[in-house]
Protein backbone atom coordinates (compact mmCIF):
# COMPACT_ATOMS: atom_id res chain seq x y z
CA UNK A 1 0.00 0.00 0.00
CA UNK A 2 1.38 3.39 -1.00
CA UNK A 3 1.82 6.01 1.69
CA UNK A 4 -0.83 8.30 0.20
CA UNK A 5 -3.31 5.42 0.39
CA UNK A 6 -2.38 4.78 4.02
CA UNK A 7 -3.20 8.36 4.92
CA UNK A 8 -6.49 8.15 3.05
CA UNK A 9 -7.51 4.99 4.95
CA UNK A 10 -6.48 6.48 8.30
CA UNK A 11 -8.24 9.79 7.73
CA UNK A 12 -11.46 8.09 6.62
CA UNK A 13 -11.33 5.80 9.67
CA UNK A 14 -10.79 8.66 12.11
CA UNK A 15 -13.41 10.89 10.52
CA UNK A 16 -15.94 8.11 10.98
CA UNK A 17 -14.89 6.89 14.44
CA UNK A 18 -13.53 10.01 16.18
CA UNK A 19 -15.25 12.89 14.35
CA UNK A 20 -14.99 15.36 17.25
CA UNK A 21 -11.42 14.75 18.40
CA UNK A 22 -10.10 17.35 20.83
CA UNK A 23 -7.73 17.69 23.76
CA UNK A 24 -8.69 16.01 27.03
CA UNK A 25 -7.04 18.76 29.06
CA UNK A 26 -9.56 21.02 30.80
CA UNK A 27 -9.19 24.76 30.25
CA UNK A 28 -11.21 27.92 29.70
CA UNK A 29 -8.72 30.18 27.92
CA UNK A 30 -5.27 30.15 26.23
CA UNK A 31 -3.46 30.91 29.48
CA UNK A 32 -5.05 27.94 31.24
CA UNK A 33 -4.28 25.64 28.31
CA UNK A 34 -0.66 26.77 28.31
CA UNK A 35 -0.34 25.97 32.02
CA UNK A 36 -1.98 22.58 31.50
CA UNK A 37 0.19 21.62 28.54
CA UNK A 38 3.39 22.57 30.37
CA UNK A 39 2.30 20.37 33.27
CA UNK A 40 1.33 17.50 30.95
CA UNK A 41 4.88 16.77 29.79
CA UNK A 42 5.52 13.11 30.70
CA UNK A 43 2.36 13.13 32.80
CA UNK A 44 -1.19 11.98 32.11
CA UNK A 45 -3.94 14.43 31.22
CA UNK A 46 -6.05 12.84 33.94
CA UNK A 47 -3.51 13.76 36.60
CA UNK A 48 -3.09 17.27 35.21
CA UNK A 49 -6.86 17.82 35.27
CA UNK A 50 -6.86 16.90 38.96
CA UNK A 51 -4.25 19.55 39.74
CA UNK A 52 -5.10 22.54 37.53
CA UNK A 53 -8.39 23.63 39.17
CA UNK A 54 -6.54 24.69 42.34
CA UNK A 55 -3.92 26.50 40.28
CA UNK A 56 -6.50 28.35 38.20
CA UNK A 57 -8.46 29.32 41.30
CA UNK A 58 -5.41 30.77 43.03
CA UNK A 59 -3.83 32.21 39.88
CA UNK A 60 -6.67 32.99 37.45
CA UNK A 61 -4.44 35.18 35.29
CA UNK A 62 -0.73 35.26 34.41
CA UNK A 63 -0.18 38.52 36.34
CA UNK A 64 -0.88 36.69 39.61
CA UNK A 65 1.16 33.64 38.68
CA UNK A 66 4.09 35.91 37.75
CA UNK A 67 4.13 37.38 41.26
CA UNK A 68 4.13 34.12 43.20
CA UNK A 69 7.14 32.14 44.34
CA UNK A 70 8.31 28.55 44.36
CA UNK A 71 7.21 27.82 47.94
CA UNK A 72 3.61 28.85 47.22
CA UNK A 73 3.20 27.16 43.82
CA UNK A 74 5.10 23.93 44.39
CA UNK A 75 2.60 22.33 46.83
CA UNK A 76 -0.14 22.70 44.20
CA UNK A 77 1.72 20.62 41.64
CA UNK A 78 3.63 18.29 43.93
CA UNK A 79 1.87 15.23 42.47
CA UNK A 80 2.85 16.09 38.88
CA UNK A 81 5.95 14.57 37.31
CA UNK A 82 9.06 16.77 37.61
CA UNK A 83 7.36 19.27 39.94
CA UNK A 84 10.52 21.23 40.70
CA UNK A 85 11.26 22.13 37.10
CA UNK A 86 7.62 22.70 36.21
CA UNK A 87 7.13 25.05 39.15
CA UNK A 88 10.04 27.15 37.92
CA UNK A 89 8.83 26.97 34.32
CA UNK A 90 5.30 28.13 35.17
CA UNK A 91 6.51 31.13 37.14
CA UNK A 92 9.06 32.03 34.46
CA UNK A 93 6.47 31.59 31.72
CA UNK A 94 4.03 33.93 33.46
CA UNK A 95 6.73 36.53 34.08
CA UNK A 96 7.69 36.53 30.40
CA UNK A 97 4.05 36.77 29.34
CA UNK A 98 3.80 39.92 31.41
CA UNK A 99 7.13 41.46 30.42
CA UNK A 100 7.15 40.67 26.70
CA UNK A 101 3.60 39.84 25.62
CA UNK A 102 1.38 42.18 27.67
CA UNK A 103 -0.04 39.21 29.55
CA UNK A 104 -1.37 37.57 26.39
CA UNK A 105 -0.43 34.11 25.12
CA UNK A 106 1.25 34.59 21.71
CA UNK A 107 -0.09 32.58 18.80
CA UNK A 108 3.04 31.78 16.81
CA UNK A 109 5.34 28.84 17.40
CA UNK A 110 8.37 31.13 17.18
CA UNK A 111 7.14 33.35 20.01
CA UNK A 112 5.81 30.54 22.18
CA UNK A 113 9.08 28.59 22.26
CA UNK A 114 10.73 31.61 23.89
CA UNK A 115 8.69 30.93 27.02
CA UNK A 116 10.22 28.81 29.82
CA UNK A 117 8.95 25.24 29.71
CA UNK A 118 7.64 25.57 26.15
CA UNK A 119 9.19 23.49 23.39
CA UNK A 120 8.06 22.93 19.83
CA UNK A 121 5.55 20.25 20.81
CA UNK A 122 3.84 22.49 23.38
CA UNK A 123 3.82 25.42 20.96
CA UNK A 124 2.23 23.26 18.28
CA UNK A 125 -0.45 22.13 20.73
CA UNK A 126 -1.33 25.69 21.75
CA UNK A 127 -1.54 27.08 18.22
CA UNK A 128 -3.46 24.11 16.82
CA UNK A 129 -5.96 23.83 19.68
CA UNK A 130 -6.62 27.55 20.21
CA UNK A 131 -6.23 28.83 16.66
CA UNK A 132 -6.69 25.69 14.52
CA UNK A 133 -3.31 26.33 12.93
CA UNK A 134 -1.98 23.41 10.83
CA UNK A 135 0.71 22.48 13.35
CA UNK A 136 1.32 18.86 14.30
CA UNK A 137 2.47 18.20 17.86
CA UNK A 138 4.28 14.86 17.99
CA UNK A 139 4.24 13.19 21.39
CA UNK A 140 4.98 9.54 22.17
CA UNK A 141 1.49 8.44 21.07
CA UNK A 142 1.64 10.26 17.74
CA UNK A 143 5.18 9.04 17.10
CA UNK A 144 4.25 5.40 17.84
CA UNK A 145 0.92 5.25 16.02
CA UNK A 146 2.10 7.02 12.89
CA UNK A 147 5.06 4.65 12.60
CA UNK A 148 2.98 1.52 13.16
CA UNK A 149 0.46 2.57 10.54
CA UNK A 150 3.19 3.37 8.05
CA UNK A 151 2.25 7.04 7.93
CA UNK A 152 5.82 7.92 8.82
CA UNK A 153 8.84 6.02 7.55
CA UNK A 154 12.24 5.91 9.23
CA UNK A 155 11.46 9.01 11.27
CA UNK A 156 14.08 9.09 14.01
CA UNK A 157 12.88 12.25 15.75
CA UNK A 158 9.55 13.93 16.54
CA UNK A 159 10.45 16.75 14.12
CA UNK A 160 11.06 14.28 11.31
CA UNK A 161 7.71 12.62 12.03
CA UNK A 162 6.00 16.02 12.16
CA UNK A 163 7.33 16.98 8.71
CA UNK A 164 6.19 13.71 7.16
CA UNK A 165 2.71 13.92 8.68
CA UNK A 166 1.96 17.49 7.61
CA UNK A 167 3.17 16.67 4.10
CA UNK A 168 0.37 14.16 3.56
CA UNK A 169 -2.46 15.37 5.80
CA UNK A 170 -4.74 18.04 4.28
CA UNK A 171 -3.98 21.41 5.86
CA UNK A 172 -7.50 21.87 7.21
CA UNK A 173 -7.29 18.53 9.06
CA UNK A 174 -3.83 18.79 10.65
CA UNK A 175 -5.06 20.31 13.92
CA UNK A 176 -7.62 17.53 14.31
CA UNK A 177 -5.31 14.74 13.12
CA UNK A 178 -3.03 15.46 16.06
CA UNK A 179 -5.85 14.47 18.44
CA UNK A 180 -6.88 11.50 16.30
CA UNK A 181 -3.44 9.96 16.62
CA UNK A 182 -3.12 10.77 20.33
CA UNK A 183 -6.50 9.30 21.24
CA UNK A 184 -5.89 6.21 19.12
CA UNK A 185 -2.56 5.70 20.87
CA UNK A 186 -4.00 6.37 24.30
CA UNK A 187 -6.97 4.00 24.10
CA UNK A 188 -6.38 1.50 21.28
CA UNK A 189 -2.82 1.37 19.94
CA UNK A 190 -1.18 1.04 23.34
CA UNK A 191 2.59 0.84 23.60
CA UNK A 192 2.86 -2.59 25.22
CA UNK A 193 -0.46 -4.33 24.67
CA UNK A 194 -2.21 -2.73 21.70
CA UNK A 195 -5.88 -3.63 21.30
CA UNK A 196 -5.46 -4.77 17.73
CA UNK A 197 -8.77 -6.64 17.63
CA UNK A 198 -10.58 -3.34 18.24
CA UNK A 199 -8.66 -1.44 15.56
CA UNK A 200 -10.22 -0.89 12.17
CA UNK A 201 -6.84 -0.21 10.59
CA UNK A 202 -5.00 -3.41 11.53
CA UNK A 203 -4.96 -4.63 7.92
CA UNK A 204 -2.48 -1.92 7.01
CA UNK A 205 -0.63 -1.87 10.35
CA UNK A 206 3.04 -2.75 10.18
CA UNK A 207 2.99 -3.81 13.83
CA UNK A 208 -0.02 -6.13 13.75
CA UNK A 209 0.75 -9.83 13.37
CA UNK A 210 -1.98 -11.73 11.56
Amino acid sequence: MKRKERFQVAIEYFQKNIPEAETELLYDNPYQLLVAVILSAQCTDKRVNMVTPAIFEKFPEPALLAKTNFEILFPLIRSISYPNNKTKHLIGMAQMLMSEFQGQVPMTVEELIKLPGVGRKTANVITSVIDNQPNMAVDTHVFRVSARLGLTQKAKTPLAAEKQLIKYIPTELVHKAHHWLILHGRYTCLARNPKCKECGMKEMCLHYKF
